[in-house]
């Protein structure tokens, strides 16, 4: 299997390639040059296999001519070994024909480990392979920082800078990534938006000469293997429910759009997906995109949903790019456009392709709460702010005989104060992370100056 950038770099790469650079170098987001595909009876074959075993074999084709199929397959069982469910993905039945699909069950309590775990694994393959060290740099809404940070602590071949927006994640987010002590580690806190944040790693990215420099590498989904391993649990779950001799509809709460993305990868792939439905916090950039081709940035507003407070969805440029019927030159100029003027002209032909697979819903806090409380009384099911709108959009377009899953992303634990004020109840923590407000802090306070963060990275890796 090749990669190729979306905006036009014709210089193919394999898989390990480009799971180290991350990002293409002309700004772009790596692609495979064409989807594998499997057969209905290669779908129903990977029925009952353990999760590590069917994630293996999903995989497999995406990193052909890298790494051979008995690695990929040691590393897969040594990810999820750890999970807190046998299932690693379960599925839940909240009413008749729609399902919770529990992607929280990890160490960071959240859906970021069902793809983080693994990368720390191929990371360290890779690296040890080649006898290289790089520095991951990645921005995070709330969850992506701390998986990334665990499943790379104590790294010998890397260190790690994780860029979070200043008072904008919860407090178990936030000390989930700056409790951990290990010396690979730099958490810096940004005086600003997860956007910003993101914008910021890009810029780093661009600077070539600091890239360079540090061996930049990224985790951020952005990196393709990020998609790669978020494909496995939408092909588990659909199988579950039949597939591929009946279709599947799935729901997601989503914000950087690399999830759904998954499931839409998924459907290339050929497994039967009805429909894809997006769930967005009052940050709806891309709810309204599906109502009205209104690809338009307008402030990110803090919500109880954090992880979703992101206006410019970075994965969203993959979409575009097969919208586009893979026109690189196109999603360049449209790309490049969104990112001067802040407004994405998308073409109408493109949009309609979008809509006939994608529908959108976003929720007010308020309403956000209401969903919570609603769910736990009529199915005695605790969810988190981000699962619950999910599993909104998930009853909006549930149609009869066509199971539906929502995503649940993350543990309510996570979030305890709105589940408190939705339910009267405070999730525990489970008791690997009891002791997580007694544990010190250990952060940078920076401005949103490209030049000082990547000073304070370059601090780091001298005192690591």
């Amino acid at each position: 299997m090749r990669y190729r950038s979306t905006r036009g770099d014709t210089r193919a790469r394999n898989f390990s390639d480009i799971l180290l650079a991350g990002l293409a170098d002309d700004g772009g987001l790596y692609m495979p040059e064409s989807w594998p595909q499997f057969t209905p009876d290669e779908w129903r074959s990977l029925r009952g296999l353990p999760y590590a075993d069917l994630a293996a074999r999903v995989i497999a084709p995406f990193t052909e001519g890298a790494i051979d199929f008995a690695t990929l397959l040691r590393l897969c069982t040594e990810a999820y070994a750890d999970f807190d469910h046998p299932a690693v993905a379960p599925l839940v039945e909240i009413e008749n024909g729609l399902f919770s699909l529990e992607l929280f069950h990890g160490p960071t309590l959240a859906f970021k480990d069902m793809a983080m775990q693994l990368l720390g694994k191929l990371f360290e393959h890779v690296l040890t392979e080649r006898g290289e060290r790089v520095t991951i740099v990645g921005a995070t809404s709330g969850d992506t920082g701390s998986a990334a940070i665990e499943a790379f602590r104590g790294s010998r071949h890397l260190s790690v800078a994780i860029l979070h927006p200043r008072g904008r994640t919860s407090d178990v987010q936030r000390r989930q990534m700056t409790t951990v002590k290990e010396d690979n580690i730099l958490n810096i806190a940004v005086e600003g938006t997860f956007d910003d944040c993101q914008d910021l790693v890009k810029a780093m990215f661009a600077d070539k000469p600091f890239r360079e420099e540090v061996r930049l590498s990224a985790v951020n989904s952005i990196n393709w293997a990020r998609i790669a391993a978020q494909i496995p649990y939408y092909v588990r779950a659909a199988l579950t429910l039949g597939a591929p001799d009946r279709a599947v509809s799935f729901a997601v709460p989503t914000g950087n759009f690399g999830n759904v993305l998954a499931a839409w990868a998924a459907s290339k792939m050929g497994l039967p997906i009805h429909r894809l439905f997006i769930g967005s916090n009052r940050n709806d950039i891309l709810t309204r995109f599906l109502d009205c081709n209104d690809m338009s940035v307008r402030g990110v507003e803090p919500s109880l949903s954090p992880s979703m407070d992101i206006q410019v969805s970075s994965n969203f440029e993959r979409l575009l790019f097969e919208l586009l019927d893979r026109d690189s030159e196109a999603c360049a100029r449209i790309m490049t456009q969104f990112r001067a003027t802040g407004r994405m002209d998308v073409p109408p032909t493109a949009w309609d392709r979008a809509r006939a697979v994608f529908s959108g819903l976003h929720l007010s806090d308020e309403q956000t709460l209401d969903e919570m409380r609603e769910l736990y009384r009529n199915s005695h099911y605790l969810a988190d702010p981000h699962t619950a709108i999910g599993i909104a959009a998930a009853r909006r377009g549930h149609e009869q005989g066509v199971p539906m899953v929502a995503a649940a992303t993350a543990h309510p634990a996570k979030f305890p104060d709105a589940v408190i004020k939705a339910t009267g109840i405070h999730p525990p923590l489970p008791e690997k992370l009891a002791d997580l407000f007694k544990r010190a802090e250990r952060f940078e306070i920076l401005p949103n100056d490209l030049k000082v963060v990547e000073s304070a990275v370059r601090t780091h890796l001298r005192l690591g």
